[in-house]
């Protein structure tokens, strides 16, 4: 026997037995017509052919990591990727549930909300200033014995402007979704 068994180079090179089998299938082993591995040539040609990084990480070492940063880096942007997606997975299945909203629609539907507020509380003294009028005219009356006549055109003038001031008081709010 010329060189060493799958055991041996298994050993040497810090390898499974199973990921020598692979290397030898894939033709990154030099093997001598005896069918055993040429150790040296063999991890010249292996270095050649195997990305670094997966040679690392099957040895369980930082040995032979090719990045410029250090040897954490590839499994921290692993791990990272891994978060996003379960991430995002989750997202979808929250979407699909109709626990998550779009934020557009969501915004849409606060603002047409808010205007649909708004334009109730304008019209409203034009509504009730006359019924007003009347029923306070009325506590007078009973109050006093007097008969009282209160004009509905000046109550209602001073209705919307009340109304007004507190829409407008109103307006700086700013409703924030995110």
């Amino acid at each position: 026997m010329e060189g060493m068994s799958e055991r041996e180079y298994s050993a040497h090179s810090g390898l499974s037995r199973g990921a020598i089998q692979k290397a030898r299938k894939a033709s990154r082993l030099v093997v001598y017509s005896d069918g055993s591995i040429n150790a040296a040539a063999s991890d010249v040609r292996r270095g050649e052919m195997t990305d670094p990084d997966q040679q690392r990480r099957s040895t369980g070492g930082d040995a032979g990591f090719s990045g410029p940063a250090d040897s954490s880096s590839y499994l921290k942007a692993r791990t990272a990727l891994t978060v996003y997606q379960a991430q995002d997975k989750q997202l979808g299945i929250q979407k699909k549930k109709g626990t998550l909203v779009d934020r557009a629609r969501a915004e849409a539907l606060v603002f047409r909300l808010a205007r649909q507020e708004r334009d109730t509380w304008v019209t409203w003294p034009n509504r009730v200033a006359a019924l007003m009028a009347a029923e306070v005219a009325l506590g007078v009356e009973k109050q006093t014995g007097t008969p009282v006549i209160i004009e509905a055109a000046i109550l209602q003038r001073v209705l919307e402007a009340h109304v007004r001031q507190h829409l407008d008081d109103l307006a700086d709010l700013r409703v924030s979704l995110g």
